[in-house]
């Protein structure tokens, strides 16, 4: 027994464990009250194992939760007897770098503690499938449990979905087949939670459709996966004006809308879905779903060509949720906001999976542009947690009330980087941090993300658990290297426009990021740039993204982007396509010279536009942005790179 208010108590620990005893030891210091997530995890035990060169053996609990000793709180569903599981990993040496002492040696054995308990949280077992995940959500919460939001008056208990869900698959069903790709082109709303979950309940594959990229794109993508049939809604085609989209598609595939197969629904099926979600696991379990059968198609944005399809498959999204809510406390308590499309991944993952499959509330709202209404609603449903990207986020903030973010814990971003400006406003206005994470769609997609343990300005965060990750160095770029990796979150494979319905996986398993990640000695992601995305100017490679950061600096009033074309003097020239007015070069260099970076980096040329085109994601369309570039430099009737344009 240690006394732990005796000073002499940790060297008294380390004299035991060094006699061969063993020592249990709690590092989060107290009874979790997070469920899934970890809390604070103390230095004391890592500093411990270091010194007495001990064996760490992770050891977890499952099921005391349930108990009527639980201190976790919400609609978590009590048992007199619930069943528990002890699970122990294999034992492991903490490898603290020699070289370290006092302090820094303590901290650096903490932050190795934590990765070995982060690890072990996510290792936590799953449905599988997302389906039989969301039943199993609703046993442990409570059928009663509100899950689903949004404008409509209408909100929805898991018992609700699960009844919808039923209603609705076994129509879909008996218009597919088994393992049918079914296209899904909804806004962020009940509609299209239902469609999804009704999709998974019959063992078909969602393919979440990407409606901003416009007739050209949809079309493409639905070629790429091979559709037949694309789930839409009559009223949201005609409020999103999307006729010309719709009418295309109609010559290719089957369009069904929502509005339609409400109709068909009767007394029957309602009666149906009474009994249908008493049945549910029963039903699902008939299909014999395999975990790594295909859950959900993603696409890319296509601004490399046409898109391309993203296979994801159960076990792919299980893990990436498991390994988020490993490092982020979510619980019943909280209540989500997401606005953000359900076609981008961390929308889906994010603002719908996470929350669905944690048991926690989520509003959904059908379009993150509405900078005025969003601020609003997140004050009346007292919002804790908010996904955005920075494009988003700095919109909330110069429309918002100062209060209308009260409530919030945690703000998350990803998507496109964070700029420092979006940052500053947020913390002087609404007194929050903002969370930025990296991922990308092949992924499921995070990667790495910041949490209120393990922050670091101008870091994305730390890997997530069980990933397995490599820079590869890259010809004159000296910070980081280009981005390798491999783990249970990592797609099935491709689905190429040039070859339809064939599926690619990653070679041996390790997927190609194309983007350049510089990590520190603590573990620390830093996104450097798309490798696409940088421009070989003078024989030094420069980010474009720094160009942008030149451009946000000096004007900030504006959105920015930076394409390269060829210079016949320098090899490639940035270009500046920009919303602000009035732009001049020596206010960039100033602005590049306050960011300590080469002049090489300062745009070349200026091409003033009065809006920048983007992508739904809020990240800026380079594709359109190039052809806007090409049709002002060919109005001014100049070839060369340094002459600025006016659109």
């Amino acid at each position: 027994l240690v006394d732990p208010t005796h000073p002499m108590a940790t060297k008294s620990l380390i004299r035991v464990i060094e006699g061969g005893r063993r020592a249990v030891i709690f590092p989060e210091g107290r009874i979790n009250v997070t469920g899934g997530a970890l809390m604070k995890i103390y230095e004391g035990p890592a500093m411990v194992a270091d010194k007495a060169q001990a064996l760490v053996v992770p050891v977890r609990l499952d099921g005391p939760e349930f108990s009527p000793f639980s201190r976790l709180s919400g609609t978590l569903k009590r048992r007199l007897f619930p069943r528990i599981t002890i699970t122990i990993l294999e034992p492991r040496r903490l490898q603290v770098p020699e070289g370290l002492r006092g302090r820094a040696r303590r901290h650096r054995a903490g932050l190795l503690l934590y990765d070995v308990m982060s690890e072990m949280m996510a290792r936590r077992p799953s449905a599988e499938s997302l389906y039989a995940e969301v039943l199993s959500m609703r046993r442990t919460q409570g059928g009663r449990s509100r899950i689903f939001e949004d404008p409509t008056p209408a909100a929805l208990t898991y018992n609700r979905a699960i009844a919808a869900s039923e209603v609705l698959g076994r129509r879909l069903a008996a218009r597919t087949r088994r393992g049918e790709f079914v296209g899904i082109m909804l806004p962020t709303s009940i509609g299209a939670a239902i469609a999804f979950l009704a999709l998974q309940a019959f063992g078909r594959v969602p393919a979440m459709l990407n409606f901003s990229a416009g007739a050209d794109g949809v079309l493409s993508a639905c070629r790429t996966a091979g559709l037949k049939t694309v789930l839409c809604s009559r009223r949201f085609i005609e409020a999103a004006r999307l006729e010309s989209v719709a009418k295309r598609l109609e010559g290719e595939v089957a369009l069904i809308s929502l509005e339609d197969l409400r109709k068909e629904i009767g007394l029957k099926d309602r009666l149906y879905g009474l009994i249908a979600r008493h049945l549910a696991a029963r039903r699902h379990r008939r299909l014999k779903i395999l975990r790594e059968e295909p859950a959900a198609v993603l696409f890319t944005s296509g601004s490399e060509g046409a898109p391309k399809g993203v296979v994801l498959s159960h076990a792919n999204l299980l893990a990436n949720r498991r390994q988020n809510t490993a490092r982020i406390d979510f619980s019943p308590k909280d209540r989500v906001l997401n606005a953000l499309p359900l076609f981008h991944s961390f929308g889906l993952m994010g603002g719908f999976l996470m929350p669905l499959l944690s048991g926690v509330p989520v509003f959904l709202y059908p379009s993150p542009l509405h900078y005025r209404t969003i601020p609003e609603l997140s004050y009346n449903i007292a919002a804790t947690i908010l996904f955005g990207t920075d494009t988003f986020l700095m919109g909330y903030a110069k429309r918002g009330n100062p209060y209308d973010f009260y409530s919030l814990r945690y703000v998350f971003s990803g998507g496109e980087p964070v700029r420092e400006e979006t940052r500053a406003v947020w913390f002087e206005r609404f007194g929050m941090r903002i969370l930025e994470g990296y991922g990308v769609t092949e992924c499921s997609p995070v990667i790495a993300v910041s949490t209120a343990m393990h922050f670091k300005s101008g870091s994305v965060g730390r890997f997530l658990p069980l990933l397995e990750w490599r820079l590869e160095p890259v010809s004159g770029i000296e910070k980081g290297g280009r981005l390798f990796v491999k783990g249970p979150n990592v797609m099935l494979g491709y689905l190429r426009a040039e070859r339809p319905g064939v599926l690619e996986p990653p070679e041996e398993g390790w997927h190609d990021t194309g983007d350049v990640l510089a990590v520190d000695e603590e573990g620390y992601v830093s996104f450097e740039g798309r490798l696409k995305r940088f421009a070989k100017i003078a024989g030094e490679m420069i980010a474009l993204a720094t160009s942008e950061r030149i451009a946000e600096i000096a004007y900030p009033e504006g959105r920015h982007a930076v394409v390269a074309v060829p210079d016949r003097q320098r090899g490639e020239a940035p270009i500046l396509v920009t919303e602000a007015k009035g732009v001049e070069r020596q206010k960039l260099i100033a602005a590049a010279h306050r960011l300590g970076v080469s002049e090489l980096a300062v745009p070349r040329g200026i091409v003033e536009v009065e809006r920048l085109p983007l992508l739904g994601t809020g990240k800026p369309d380079y594709p359109a942005v190039a052809r806007l570039l090409e049709e002002a430099r060919g109005r001014a009737g100049t070839p060369a790179a340094g002459v600025a344009a006016t659109q």
